[in-house]
């Protein structure tokens, strides 16, 4: 999946990962009319509501962008509904042809992340039967666990040739707490420390050019993101904080490698909510896919130009 993932971005030109995170403060007036309309003021309601919000904004932009990102408490706080609206996405993001990245920062250990890995990525046997359960093609985990909350995950993307996104420093402003603690007896921070254990993993599941071991390394720290990509000069690095979190396409060159390749960027709310942005707002409410296609395209120069000039 990693050499589908690379492939996309090689033809699209756009090392862009939308993050489809739905608030309902961002579905139209006239999206949750309609689905109020057909199910009420209930949970089916606002479930039907970003479902059909997600699928037109696919719609627009699944032939310039490689992947989504669905973030899954977005969808979780439906309760069951919500997480059918999640599968309903990634089943169409999936017929679209776009690699879906399950955000889903899972860290857990033995059966219960054997669990998860099956859930998400792999399948789960039923009597004589098999079945994938959300099947997305990607999905972000949390390492501090350890190996034993890793190991599941990997045996699953390799029997699946899908892949991890792995958490090494995280783009939040209180993730320098934990992360950004030196460790003495290796006398570096502990985010380094992670991001070396993170291509070692990826050394044991390769694709063509890079690892289907990945790592996600946040927008708003490039110099820590300068570092990384040379501890993990084989993995790919998913970087959110773009846009809404203050990340900008400057910040954003030492997270490539000399190729142009090497990682690819998240920005979720600057994309499906453009239409609430100043910037956009001459497209309207009505037409909030076609401002979050010109979101994207403008992100795709701003990270073009930033390359070019590095």
């Amino acid at each position: 999946m990693i050499n589908k993932l690379v492939s996309k971005i090689q033809k699209t030109g756009a090392p862009i990962v939308v993050g489809l995170d739905p608030m309902m403060k961002f579905v139209p007036e006239h999206i949750q009319k309609k689905a109020f309309a057909e199910f009420g003021e209930t949970l089916e309601g606002a479930a039907e509501a970003i479902w059909q919000y997600n699928k037109e904004i696919v719609d627009h932009i699944y032939d310039i962008v490689p992947a989504v990102k669905p973030q899954i408490a977005m969808y979780e706080q439906f309760g069951i509904p919500g997480l059918i609206a999640f599968k309903k996405t990634v089943d169409y993001c999936k017929e679209k042809d776009l690699v879906v990245i399950g955000d889903i920062k899972r860290g857990d250990i033995g059966s219960t992340s054997e669990a998860y890995a099956v859930g998400h990525l792999g399948k789960v046997k039923v009597g004589s039967n098999s079945y994938y359960g959300f099947d997305e093609d990607f999905a972000t985990v949390n390492p501090y666990l350890g190996s034993d909350g890793i190991n599941p995950f990997i045996k699953v993307c390799k029997e699946e040739n899908k892949g991890l996104f792995i958490l090494v420093k995280t783009s939040n402003p209180s993730s320098g707490e934990f992360q950004d603690r030196v460790l003495q007896d290796a006398n570096k921070p502990l985010y380094e420390v992670v991001g070396e254990q993170v291509a070692k993993w990826g050394e044991e599941h390769m694709g063509d050019s890079y690892s289907y071991i990945g790592a996600v390394v946040g927008a708003t720290y490039p110099e820590m993101g300068k570092v990384l990509r040379k501890v993990m000069p084989k993995s790919y690095i998913l970087v959110p904080g773009y846009g809404a979190q203050g990340g900008k396409g400057a910040d954003l060159v030492h997270f490539f490698n000399e190729d142009g390749l090497g990682a690819i960027v998240n920005s979720s709310r600057g994309i499906i909510a453009a239409y609430q942005q100043e910037q956009y707002a001459k497209f309207g409410a009505e037409n909030f896919a076609e401002a979050s296609r010109a979101a994207v395209e403008d992100m795709r120069a701003d990270i073009a130009g930033a390359l070019a000039n590095r």
